[in-house]
């Protein structure tokens, strides 16, 4: 009987350690911009795990941290899926850093607006949210009319502009352009940028970070994008949101997988998750992301706190992709040089 017990013992201790040994095997990696991490975990990460079973891992920082990060473990992926701008999936497509998106494994592939779908034209992405860029000010300190007007006297040691190597450098590159009158030079701009320098109270790399700035009243301009206008909106004091002469910039922010993870079924299952009616809705209410999914209805009064519906997409000024990597180096250096000197 003794032995029958022991085996009976071993076979439940081995039973359990395989189960605990399968779900410590089930764990998507994802990289994600730093911003709004509480929301994304209650309304995407901790619902998703219920759902599978599974442990998410968050990994954070800025675009060039996390492309860095990428890159540098290409032999043997610690990334499994990430979310980035359309210029950066462009640029690790090209170094054959990413797998395809077979849009048959994801169910809310149709629901998504078209541009969505397949933004580089390479079958390496899909977008899940678009973006307005515009500038946030303290409204009852400044009126903001132009985006030229981050250049001028009266917000001399009040602005802040985004550093040339992130999301919204380009952007603010081609909306500073067409205030000058400079739409193809850029370079030019990045020269008129290095003449005020010593007039911007940084150039930063994170929201947060600028977030931190206007809160402290240090800053009381600055280019953002729409998807972290909750994080001022909520603030307290009296921030807005411009429309300036020249319009709104604007993009994408896309998914994409990482080449031979390993881990491509459980990361199209999370993808699709959050490409879902469902999700999307809870992202678009808490402010945080404007949906790709055409889906998705909210009340009037949260769409205007959002990118949302086929009218304000299509009004958007948009860089495109290819013109930014093919550009990125050259302005990178002028923008050391110039700028940063």
């Amino acid at each position: 009987m003794k032995s029958t017990l022991s085996l009976l013992a071993l076979g439940c201790a081995a039973s359990a350690l395989a189960t605990a040994a399968t779900a410590q095997d089930k764990t998507l990696t994802i990289s994600v911009y730093s911003f709004a991490q509480d929301e994304y975990t209650e309304a995407l990460y901790e619902p998703f795990e219920e759902m599978c079973g599974c442990d998410v891992v968050v990994e954070t920082g800025n675009s060039v941290e996390r492309m860095a990060k990428i890159e540098a473990n290409a032999a043997d992926p610690v990334i499994d899926m990430a979310v980035i701008s359309t210029q950066d999936a462009l640029s690790l497509a090209e170094k054959d850093l990413l797998a395809p998106i077979d849009s048959s494994k994801l169910s809310n592939f149709d629901k998504l607006y078209d541009s969505a779908k397949d933004p580089n034209g390479d079958g390496m992405a899909v977008g899940y949210t678009y973006y307005a860029s515009s500038i946030v000010y303290r409204s009852d300190l400044v009126e903001i009319d132009s985006w030229g007007d981050l250049l001028g006297d009266e917000l001399a040691g009040q602005v802040a502009l985004p550093n040339i190597t992130g999301t919204q450098g380009p952007l603010t590159l081609m909306m500073l352009g067409k205030a000058m009158g400079e739409t193809e030079d850029y370079g030019q701009v990045i020269s008129t940028i290095g003449e005020h320098s010593d007039d911007i109270v940084t150039f930063y790399s994170r929201s947060s970070e600028l977030v931190q700035l206007m809160n402290q009243q240090e800053v009381i301009a600055a280019p953002v994008g729409k998807f972290a206008w909750g994080s001022f909106k909520d603030a307290g004091l009296p921030f807005a949101w411009a429309t300036p002469e020249e319009g709104q910039a604007g993009g994408m922010n896309v998914m994409v997988m990482t080449k031979d993870n390993g881990n491509e079924e459980l990361a199209y299952e999370f993808m699709d998750y959050w490409l879902s009616t469902e999700v999307q809705t809870k992202i678009a209410e808490m402010l945080v992301d404007s949906p790709a999914n055409k889906e998705v209805e909210v009340s009037e009064e949260i769409a205007d706190n959002l990118t949302y519906g086929a009218d304000v997409i299509n009004s958007l000024n948009i860089m495109p992709a290819s013109e930014i990597v093919e550009n990125r180096e050259a302005w990178v250096e002028q923008w050391n040089a110039e700028v940063i000197r």
